[in-house]
């Protein structure tokens, strides 16, 4: 049986980062993981193969990610993206760049419709095709077509 320990330290980076997809405000964010991991130690028990436990935990991580976008839908304005992304450069210049980037390519993210926001923050997360598929309820080739489809949406902005 693995455990909510186990999984925060395998997971618990991406779980952040996914909250962070989907939510701009630092508290909500952090209620989103907190929400994420909760729906996750309940769960735990009734996988039943510990091998499938990556997609698994981010099908339920994405799952709360929708039902927290469609409650806050109502919900007016939103405060500015204020990551402290650290990307292992000595020159401050570099850092301020590379940060730059990074809140480019998060906000273009959270642009992108839900169903291509899915797979491209799963497929940042390194998971496969298969796995997405899995997490996601799709085919394999869906998922091919969907991370296309967002790719070339996401060239669109960021070099617009």
């Amino acid at each position: 049986m693995v455990s909510i320990e186990q999984v925060i330290a395998a997971y618990g980076p991406a779980l952040v980062r996914i909250a962070a997809s989907y939510e701009r405000e630092r508290a909500l964010r952090d209620d989103l993981v907190q929400e994420i991991t909760v729906a996750i130690w309940r769960a735990l028990s009734s996988l039943q193969d510990p091998a499938k436990l990556k997609p698994f935990v981010f099908r339920i991580a994405h799952n709360r990610a929708v039902s927290h976008v469609a409650r806050q839908a109502a919900r007016p304005g939103r405060a500015e993206l204020s990551e402290a992304l650290h990307d292992g450069e000595a020159d401050p210049e570099a850092r301020l760049v590379g940060k730059e980037r990074s809140e480019r390519l998060v906000e273009a993210v959270r642009r992108l419709p839900l169903a291509y926001r899915q797979v491209v923050t799963l497929a940042l997360e390194d998971l496969s095709y298969d796995d997405i598929a899995e997490a996601l309820g799709l085919s394999v080739s869906n998922v091919g077509v969907r991370l296309n489809r967002a790719k070339a949406q996401l060239k669109a902005m960021l070099d617009g």
